[in-house]
């Protein structure tokens, strides 16, 4: 279907309605438009939104956007449309029509080794500030249900894009495709929806307005009307990073926007793609339906800019989102203090092993975590805890060397088919990577070396298999740092208490999001339970199957916790949405 212009009135530019506010429901892929008033997109998606309100109650599966890249679920030509859009982006200027777009940026190089070549319009943070400032009082005063319809038909919109979306994200990130059609889509809109569902039942389950009567002893009650207003905070800044554009962005783009908060998104130079795709959704819906589309802009920059740096200081700028560095997310909480600031960082993930009753399964959901998108995520295990005496199986006592070696194996066993390898590991994300395996090689003993993988689609994909180095325990410098990539460390213990206390130090240390145990004394496992909540990281328990502790279920598990130094919020949960609105009232006596 031919793209519409970015021009006055139309999705994606700067034009507004000057009749009564409607949406005109222009879906992708499909023919006829549905016109309906903004208030009644949430009647549209009421099913929708009634469901994600109960499962984050419940914290049960579900989801709305199926994760499977299935011709019998998008459509029979899906595929074929979603790669046709992504291509069509490729080598020209981005169709995005915002305030001081005329400068062009292109600043994204393909991990695949395919040239991209994308422009995106350029504009200074006073020109974005403005725009996002005179847009905030018409989506603040639109009210909890409009903004939860359009929130729920901007996401629905862009599940239908998840194919061409996959693409961007596989082609900046790295990812393998179908990974990146799984986390850059329909997960990714599942956390979104996520946010919509906390903001909206935050924002919509009080009064909003009432009469107020008080009886007296004496005389006639005391009566007043009484309003409640939703107050959002102010202008967001959302700072993409660049391995998960989507994943990582959606719930605070949609826990935002729910709250009334018009939203900046300042993607990573490598990463711009799959957020530009997202905001020019937005801003069509929010134009279709008469609001002004300012209330959702991209900030693309040119990588020695740090447009974020200039406009997370801003008094306008009353909320950060950020997922990234220690060292920028550290900035930003010191620096950005006007504003609700949320990081996500770098953390030291810790794999507690005891004993196993299924040693060949754990190996090889041991294997998996390591190697899925090449360790380049930030719930990827690095520090695996082993007593140097060893660990009791079911294919008896292995010593701390010998689990090191056969998780080694493990991962050459799951990696030995090229096609894949290469569907699990996906591409490097770019040259630090490189440096910190080069580096890591020379910290311990190896015990599987990182290699090279030819992929068989892409010549000139930069593709590694992981590294796994041996550790003395008393090397506290290597490993109670982050290695970002796939690097992971065997490290023997005294035994499993000095491995439990070691998490716990660790972790309230330098953070973490994720950490798991492997026991068959349930005593063990309480204990580890209790390490992690004193620790303030969320533990996974005797993983063999096909759950991994890389992965979180929205609606289900917190993905972070807020409770230690790798993040500062957890996605999603109540207070990473609350703190984007104030309730005010006002009162009058009748």
């Amino acid at each position: 279907m031919a793209r519409p212009a970015a021009s006055a009135g139309v999705p994606g530019g700067r034009g507004r309605w000057n009749g009564p506010a409607r949406c005109d429901g222009w879906e992708y892929g499909l023919v006829g438009h549905v016109s309906t008033e903004p208030a009644e997109l949430l009647e549209r998606h009421r099913t929708t939104l009634d469901e994600a309100v109960a499962a984050v109650r419940g914290r049960h599966f579900w989801s709305p956007y199926p994760e499977s890249p299935s011709p019998k679920v998008y459509g029979p030509d899906a595929a074929e449309r979603g790669q046709a859009a992504f291509e069509g982006y490729l080598g020209k200027d981005f169709p995005l029509d915002q305030p001081g777009g005329d400068d062009r940026v292109v600043t994204e190089r393909s991990p695949y080794g395919i040239a991209l070549g994308v422009g995106y319009p350029h504009a200074d943070p006073d020109t974005l500030i403005a725009a996002s400032a005179a847009a905030l009082p018409g989506w603040r005063d639109a009210g909890p249900d409009a903004r939860a319809g359009v929130c729920l038909e901007i996401l629905d919109r862009l599940n239908k894009r998840s194919f061409e979306i996959a693409h961007a994200v596989q082609h900046t990130s790295g990812q393998a495709f179908v990974m990146a059609f799984q986390a850059g889509g329909p997960q990714a809109q599942d956390r979104g929806l996520e946010a919509v569902a906390y903001g909206y039942d935050l924002t919509a389950r009080y009064a909003g307005s009432v009469r107020w009567e008080k009886p007296q002893r004496k005389g006639d009650p005391q009566v007043m009307d009484k309003r409640f207003h939703v107050v959002p905070r102010g202008v967001a800044l959302l700072i993409g990073c660049a391995t998960f554009p989507t994943w990582n962005s959606y719930p605070a783009l949609f826990a935002s926007l729910v709250t009334g908060n018009p939203v900046i998104v300042k993607p990573h130079p490598r990463a711009v793609l799959p957020l530009a795709i997202t905001v020019a959704v937005a801003r069509e819906v929010l134009a279709e339906c008469g609001f002004d589309p300012d209330t959702v802009l991209l900030a693309a920059e040119r990588p020695e800019e740090r447009v974020a740096a200039a406009l997370a200081v801003r008094p306008e700028v009353r909320v950060v989102d950020f997922t990234g560095s220690t060292e920028f997310g550290d900035w930003l909480e010191a620096h950005a203090r006007q504003a609700f600031v949320n990081t996500e960082k770098a953390g030291v993930n810790a794999v507690v092993l005891d004993s196993t009753d299924a040693y060949a399964a754990m190996l090889g959901n041991l294997a998996f975590s390591l190697s899925l998108y090449s360790g380049q995520m930030c719930t990827t295990p690095q520090n695996i805890f082993v007593p140097r005496g060893g660990i009791d199986t079911d294919e008896g006592r292995k010593s701390a060397e010998e689990v090191a070696a056969d998780l080694g194996e493990a991962v050459s066993r799951l990696l030995g088919d090229v096609g894949r390898a290469t569907g699990i590991l996906g591409a490097i994300s770019g040259d630090a990577v490189l440096g910190r395996i080069e580096e890591a090689e020379s910290l311990g003993a190896v015990v599987r070396g990182s290699a090279p993988v030819a992929h068989p689609d892409f010549a000139d994909a930069v593709v590694r298999t992981p590294l796994i180095v041996r550790v003395d325990v008393a090397r506290r410098d290597v490993y109670g740092r982050e290695h970002f990539g796939p690097i992971s460390f065997v490290i023997g213990t005294e035994d499993t208490a000095e491995s439990l206390r070691l998490l716990r130090e660790t972790v309230g240390e330098r953070g973490a999001l994720t950490a798991a145990v492997y026991s068959t004394d349930t005593g063990v496992l309480d204990d580890a339970e209790r390490s992690a909540l004193a620790a303030g990281v969320n533990m996974s328990a005797n993983l063999t199957g096909q759950v991994f502790v890389n992965q979180s279920a929205a609606f289900s598990d917190y993905h972070g916790s807020g409770a230690n130094p790798a993040a500062t919020a957890s996605l999603t949960d109540p207070a990473f949405v609350a703190g984007r609105f104030s309730f005010v009232q006002s009162r009058r006596p009748v």
